[in-house]
C-alpha cells in the first residue's frame, strides 16, 4: 500500500474512534463515513471543536429539527471541517428552509442543505433550490414509483451544475436504460448511479460502460462490489480513474487493511460490501475547495465534488436502511 494511502486509512480510524466518543451512540457507517471526510482533507478530528459544532446545531435547532437527525454526525464533521461552523451552519438552515417549501422533508435533505451552503455562492441559493424541484418533478414524470424523498436529495446536488435540468436529466435517463439493459444492478441503485453520472463529462454510454468494466474487473478479482447504496461511489471512481487493473490492486489492498481493524472484520458493523466502497472513498484525492469560483461551480470540478456528495448520501441511505432493518427484526 503507498504510504500516503496507508497514512490516510490510519488517520481514518483515529477519526472513526474520536467521533464514536464524542456521540456515544448511532450507526458506525455514519462514523466511518465522517471519519473518512477528515481523512481525505488530511486533518485530524479534534473531539472539543466536534462537540463545539454538536452543542450549536442543538442550540440553533429545533428539537425535531432533521439537523439532530440521522446526518448530526455528518453535518457535525462538516462543519468541524470549515473555518467558519456558525456561518456555514446559519447558511446551511436557509438553504434547508427554502428546500421545504419546494421539497418533502426527508432525513437526507439537511445534509443536501448543507453541502448546498457549503459549494454555492448565497446568490444562487434561490436558482438551485427551484432547479431541485423542477429536476425532481421532471425524474418523477419519467419514474412515478421508483422515485422517492431520497432522490429528492440528489436532485438537488444535480442541481450545482452548470447544465440545464432538461440536460441532466435526458443524460441521467440516457445512462439509467442503459444500464438497466446490460447490467443486472437494482433498478432503484442504477437511477442513484445514473444521477451520479450525468453530473461526469463523456457520453452517457462510456460512462456506463466505464462502470460496468470496473464492475466486471472487481468482480474477476473476487472483490464483490456492493450494487444497491454503494453504487454512487463506483460511479465516481469509474470515472476518476483510467487504470482500473492498478485500482482494483489498491482496493484490494485497502480493504484487506481495513478487514483487520476493530469494527471492519467479520463481526464488524461494516460489511465487506460497504468496507470496499469505503476503500474506494479513501483511494479518492480530495478536490480543494478554493478551487471553485464563489459565484460560478466549474463543472468539470464540481461534477466530481458532488458526486462525492452523492456517495456520502448513498451512505446515509444505507444506514437509514439498516436502522429500519434493525428495528423490524
Amino acid at each position: 500500500m503507498r504510504d500516503e494511502v496507508k497514512a490516510r486509512c490510519e488517520s481514518m480510524i483515529v477519526n472513526r474512534d474520536t467521533l464514536q466518543k464524542v456521540f456515544g451512540w448511532g450507526t458506525g457507517i455514519l462514523w466511518v463515513t465522517g471519519a473518512c471526510m477528515f481523512a481525505m482533507k488530511g486533518k485530524t478530528a479534534e473531539a472539543e471543536r466536534l462537540k463545539q459544532c454538536r452543542d450549536m446545531i442543538k442550540e440553533k435547532t429545533g428539537i425535531f429539527s432533521g439537523f439532530r437527525g440521522n446526518a448530526k454526525s455528518l453535518i457535525t464533521a462538516t462543519l468541524a471541517l470549515g473555518h467558519n461552523p456558525e456561518g456555514t451552519l446559519e447558511n446551511g438552515l436557509t438553504v434547508y428552509k427554502m428546500l421545504k417549501q419546494k421539497m418533502w422533508d426527508s432525513s437526507y435533505l439537511p445534509m443536501v442543505a448543507m453541502s448546498i451552503a457549503r459549494l454555492a455562492a448565497k446568490e444562487r441559493y434561490e436558482e438551485i433550490v427551484e432547479k431541485t424541484k423542477l429536476i425532481y418533478d421532471l425524474i418523477k414524470k419519467e419514474h412515478p414509483f421508483l422515485t422517492s424523498a431520497e432522490d429528492s436529495s440528489f436532485c438537488a446536488l444535480l442541481a450545482l451544475s452548470e447544465k440545464s435540468a432538461e440536460e441532466l436529466v435526458t443524460e441521467a435517463e440516457t445512462c439509467y436504460q442503459y444500464l438497466t439493459k446490460h447490467t443486472g444492478f437494482p433498478k432503484n441503485s442504477v437511477q442513484s448511479l445514473s444521477h451520479v453520472l450525468a453530473l461526469c463529462d463523456g457520453l452517457p454510454e462510456e460512462k456506463c460502460e466505464k462502470t460496468k468494466e470496473l464492475y466486471e474487473i472487481l468482480k474477476a478479482r473476487g472483490l464483490k462490489y456492493g450494487t444497491t447504496y454503494e453504487l454512487p461511489m463506483l460511479g465516481v471512481l469509474a470515472m476518476k480513474n483510467h487504470d482500473f487493473e492498478a485500482l482494483a490492486e489498491e482496493l484490494a489492498e485497502v480493504s484487506s487493511w481495513l478487514s483487520k481493524q476493530k469494527g471492519f472484520g467479520f463481526w464488524g458493523s461494516v460489511t465487506t460490501k460497504q468496507r470496499l466502497m469505503f476503500a474506494g472513498m479513501l483511494l479518492q484525492e480530495q478536490e480543494e475547495q478554493n478551487e471553485l469560483s464563489e459565484t460560478t461551480l466549474i463543472q468539470s470540478a464540481v461534477a466530481i465534488v458532488v458526486a462525492q456528495e452523492a456517495a456520502m448520501l448513498a451512505m446515509m441511505s444505507a444506514s437509514t436502511a439498516a436502522a429500519v432493518t434493525a428495528a423490524n427484526s
